[in-house]
């Protein structure tokens, strides 16, 4: 083999020795970003579920159907939304929201919460919820499904992985009588 030949074959096996370390680096990289990403995600829902409870909590109503997906708007109005969240402050005050497992996959989210609660009606106890929090990232921004099952299940028949993966799972509520919580039965209310 003549020097020429040799040269040309060490740049080639360099070229592609190149090539393949900058491929490597990008996959790695995009494992990063993939992994960073998801990590948004799940800080981005959290987030959102922690700042429409807060809304509830503190009685802005208004802005709290704002955090509704567009399918939600489309079948209830703001003041009849509104109205309803204001006869509910008799029966129940929020204090506190825990925000466990977040799972994301694409525009669609799914969150273990338990809400607390001091009941005033029927009775005066401590209350909590243990429920799903469904949320839909519409527009950029992720938007609050719970309680609105038509969404829910339109969402989840047109994600069938996620919805194997996270199906949907009965609200349980609780009230809290000489120091252990009781489960009350909620009849056949799901999400």
């Amino acid at each position: 083999m003549t020097n020429q030949k040799k040269s040309m074959t060490s740049q080639m096996k360099t070229r592609i020795g190149l090539l393949t370390f900058a491929l490597a680096g990008g996959l790695a990289f995009a494992g990063l970003l993939n992994t960073a990403l998801a990590a948004s995600d799940e800080s981005d829902v959290r987030s959102a579920v922690q700042h429409i409870f807060d809304q509830l909590k503190n009685g802005q109503y208004e802005a709290v159907y704002d955090s509704l997906p567009s399918a939600s708007r489309a079948r209830i109005s703001r003041d009849k939304l509104v109205q309803g969240l204001r006869r509910s402050q008799s029966m129940f005050q929020l204090q506190r929201i825990d925000i466990g497992a977040v799972r994301v996959a694409g525009n669609i989210a799914v969150v273990d919460t338990t809400m607390y609660a001091h009941v005033k009606q029927p009775f005066d106890a401590d209350g909590k919820l243990v429920v799903q929090q469904y949320l839909i990232r519409e527009d950029g921004k992720w938007r609050v499904a719970t309680g609105d099952t038509a969404t829910i299940n339109s969402f989840l028949k047109n994600n069938p992985t996620f919805a194997r993966k996270f199906p949907i799972k009965k609200t349980r509520a609780f009230v809290n009588q000489n120091g252990n919580w009781i489960e009350i039965p909620l009849g056949g209310r799901r999400a």
